[in-house]
C-alpha cells in the first residue's frame, strides 16, 4: 500500500507539475500578446502624434509666412502696376530684403530640409524642385536688392512658399483624418467580455476571449468578438461596419460581427472569431496595409517629379548659359 500510495503522489506531483507549467506558459503567452498589443497600439498613437504636430508646424508657418508676404506683395512693383497704385515708404526695398529673407528661411525650411535629404538619399522629387526655385529666387533678388542689375523676384517667392505650406497643411489633415477613422474602428471593440463558464458568468479582458468560449450579450452593449447566436435573438446596429442603417433582425444560428452594438435582447454568442481573425481586426489591417503600401500612381508620380526636376534644371542651366553668352558677345561688341 505503501508504494502505491507513493507512486500515486508522484504522479499527482507530475500532473500538478505539468499543469503549472501550462499555466505559465499560458501566462508568459499572454503577457506577450498584451506587451505586443501595448507596443503597436503606442507606435500608431505616436506616429498620429507625428503628424499631428506636422500639421501645427505648418500651419503656424502658413500664417506667420503669410502676414509676413503682405507687406512685401503692397510694396512690390507689379503688384502696384496690375491693382493700379502707387506706395513708396523710406527704405522699403531692405524692408522687403529682411522681410523674404524671413519668409524664405523660416517657411521654406521644411522644403530645404526636404533637399538636403533628397540629395542625401539621391532622388530628387519635388522637395528638390522647391527648394532649388525658391533658393535661386532668393539669391538673385537678394543680389538684386545689393545693386546687381535685374528684376527681383520677392513676390514670388514669398507667394510660391505660402501656396506649398498651404498645400502640405492640407495634405497632412487628410492623412490624420484617415487615421482618426481607423481609430474610432478600434475603438469600436469594448475592453471586457462576459463569459460563461461552469453555470456562472465572468467579466474577462478581451484578450482573454478564445474561440469556443460563450458570451452573453446585453442590451446595448457592443459585441466583443465575432461569433455565432447560440441562445436568445436581438436586432443588431452594424452601420458602422457594414453601412446599413437599419438594426438587423439576428437570431439563433444567426452570425454577429464585434464591435456591432446589441439592441434590446439579451443573446448568448459562441466565439469563432478573435483577435486578428476577427473581421474588424481584418479591416483596419487592410486599410492600414492600403495607406502604407505605395501605389502605382505613387510610384509614377515619384518618376515624373524625378523626371520634372531634371528637366527644370537642365532648362535653367541651358537658359543662364545661353544668358552668360548672350552677355559675353555683347561685351565683345562693344569693345570692339
Amino acid at each position: 500500500m505503501t508504494g502505491e500510495h507513493r507512486r500515486e503522489g508522484a504522479r499527482q506531483e507530475d500532473r500538478g507539475g505539468q499543469e503549472g507549467h501550462e499555466r505559465q506558459e499560458d501566462q508568459e503567452h499572454q503577457q506577450h500578446q498584451e506587451h505586443q498589443e501595448h507596443h503597436e497600439h503606442h507606435g500608431h498613437h505616436d506616429h498620429a502624434g507625428h503628424h499631428r504636430q506636422m500639421i501645427a508646424d505648418f500651419r503656424r508657418r502658413f500664417f506667420v509666412s503669410l502676414a509676413a508676404s503682405v507687406p512685401i506683395l503692397v510694396l512690390s512693383p507689379f503688384v502696384q502696376e496690375v491693382f493700379g497704385f502707387q506706395l513708396s515708404v523710406p527704405g522699403g526695398t531692405w524692408i522687403v530684403l529682411v522681410l523674404a529673407t524671413f519668409v524664405y528661411g523660416y517657411g521654406g525650411w521644411p522644403f530645404l530640409k526636404g533637399l538636403v535629404q533628397e540629395l542625401g538619399d539621391r532622388q530628387p522629387g519635388m522637395m528638390t524642385l522647391i527648394g532649388l526655385a525658391i533658393t535661386v529666387a532668393w539669391g538673385f533678388s537678394a543680389a538684386v536688392a545689393l545693386g546687381f542689375p535685374g528684376r527681383p523676384f520677392f513676390w514670388e517667392l514669398a507667394t510660391l512658399i505660402d501656396v506649398m505650406l498651404a498645400g502640405h497643411w492640407v495634405e497632412m489633415r487628410s492623412v490624420v483624418q484617415a487615421q482618426s477613422a481607423l481609430e474610432e474602428l478600434a475603438q469600436l471593440m469594448p475592453d471586457t467580455a462576459h463569459r460563461k463558464r461552469n453555470g456562472s458568468t465572468e467579466d474577462v479582458p478581451l484578450s482573454e476571449v478564445q474561440d469556443g468560449d460563450v458570451l452573453v450579450i446585453k442590451p446595448g452593449e457592443k459585441v466583443p468578438a465575432d461569433g455565432v447566436i447560440v441562445r436568445g435573438s436581438s436586432q443588431v446596429d452594424e452601420s458602422m461596419l457594414t453601412g446599413e442603417s437599419r438594426p438587423v433582425p439576428k437570431e439563433e444560428g444567426d452570425e454577429l460581427i464585434g464591435g456591432s452594438i446589441n439592441g434590446d435582447g439579451s443573446v448568448q454568442l459562441e466565439v469563432r472569431g478573435t483577435g486578428e481573425e476577427s473581421y474588424l481586426s481584418q479591416v483596419i489591417e487592410l486599410v492600414r496595409s492600403a495607406q502604407a503600401d505605395r501605389s502605382r500612381t505613387q510610384n509614377l508620380s515619384d518618376r515624373a517629379a524625378l523626371w520634372l526636376t531634371i528637366i527644370a534644371i537642365s532648362a535653367g542651366l541651358v537658359t543662364l548659359a545661353a544668358w552668360l553668352v548672350g552677355r559675353f558677345a555683347e561685351g565683345t561688341v562693344a569693345t570692339a
